[in-house]
Formats: structure tokens, C-alpha cells, sequence
């Protein structure tokens, strides 16, 4: 039997504000600026030539959730007044207040954010896929913010595939058919985020 990777890393001090949608809160973290090598080197296992070439880019400040968007935040917004879209209440196949939104698409994102930008004041929107990759990063030039490989103690993916089930040097693990709670692995990057990965 393997041993378990365990992984305790403590995030820098962040900062960041809890917006409150009518009584659920909202985590948010100020992501620092910064300059990092965006995309993937040729070497890197998964990678794809989307990703190349690598090249440098520099991030202004920005906030983002400290987790995805769960399916209590997603309820609290959907109820609001439409902007161009309706939105589904929840039209996520796994159901649970703390569980994040699924099957939802980038206009329903994009709809989302224009409600809670009405809502509170505060211009919120969908990260470019560099700020994304930056924060997810956390700071660290590794295909995950917690080194060279995953498992299935530090992310929810399907860990028995038998040609994606183990990545790098890692090993097979779990295969859970359902989502988690937002925070289950108690692994947050440096920036402060949890359940965030930039593949």
C-alpha cells in the first residue's frame, strides 16, 4: 500500500474582503501583482501545444473567490433581477449547498457577475485566462501549485483512469463520481486560494 502525500503548506498572509449576497458569504482574496512564465514547457506531462510557447507576463492586482462559486452563492445571485440572461436556481447534477456550481456555461458566468456587480456596487467578473493561471499558480512554477504531481488526497478527480489516473511520478488514488465540498482538501496556495489548479 502507498503512503499518503500529505502537504501542509501555509498561505502567505492574504487579504481580501466577504462580500454578503443577502446573508451567504462570499470569500474574497486580493491576488498581488506579480510576473510569472505563463503556459507549459514542451516536457511537461499533459501538456498540449495550446500551451506554448511559454512566455512572461505581468498581472495587475486583482480579487478573486477564495473558492469556486458553490451552489448556496449561485442561488443567493440567480434570484436577482436578470441583466440579458435567465439562470437556472441550481442546475447542478450534485447537489449541496457547499458543493461548487456545475453545468453552468461562460454566458451563465458572465450573467452571474453582472447580477452580483449590480447587486453590490462592485465590478465583478470573470478572471482572463492569464490572471487565472497567475492565481492558481500561487506563486510557483510547477504544474500544480503543491509541486510536480497530484493525488487524489489534494484534488477530486477520477484517480482510477487507467491513462490519466496517475500523473507524473504520482500514484492511482480514488475515484469519488461526485463532487466535493468547497475546502474539503484543506490545501490553499500561497495566494489563499483552495480547489483551484491552472490545468
Amino acid at each position: 500500500m502507498a503512503a499518503s502525500l500529505k502537504i501542509v503548506r501555509q498561505p502567505k498572509q492574504v487579504s481580501g474582503f466577504v462580500e454578503d449576497i443577502n446573508g451567504v458569504p462570499l470569500d474574497m482574496i486580493l491576488i498581488p501583482p506579480g510576473t510569472f512564465t505563463m503556459g507549459a514547457a514542451k516536457t511537461e506531462e499533459g501538456s498540449s501545444d495550446s500551451e506554448r510557447p511559454q512566455h512572461e507576463v505581468r498581472v495587475s492586482t486583482f480579487f478573486m473567490g477564495r473558492y469556486p462559486v458553490t451552489q448556496a452563492q449561485w442561488q443567493a445571485v440567480a434570484v436577482m433581477p436578470q441583466e440579458k440572461l435567465p439562470l437556472k436556481l441550481n442546475p447542478s447534477e450534485f447537489k449541496g449547498e457547499n458543493r461548487p456550481v456545475e453545468r453552468v456555461s461562460w454566458y451563465d458566468a458572465i450573467e452571474f457577475c453582472a447580477r452580483l456587480s449590480r447587486h453590490t456596487g462592485r465590478n465583478y467578473r470573470l478572471p482572463s485566462e492569464a490572471e487565472w493561471e497567475y492565481a492558481a499558480r500561487g506563486g510557483t512554477t510547477t504544474p500544480f501549485h503543491f509541486g510536480e504531481t497530484i493525488s487524489t488526497d489534494l484534488a477530486n478527480y477520477d484517480g482510477t483512469h487507467e491513462k490519466y489516473g496517475a500523473y507524473g511520478k504520482g500514484t492511482r488514488g480514488e475515484y469519488r463520481g461526485e463532487t466535493t465540498d468547497v475546502g474539503y482538501f484543506k490545501v490553499a496556495n500561497a495566494f489563499g486560494l483552495s480547489d483551484i489548479e491552472p490545468i
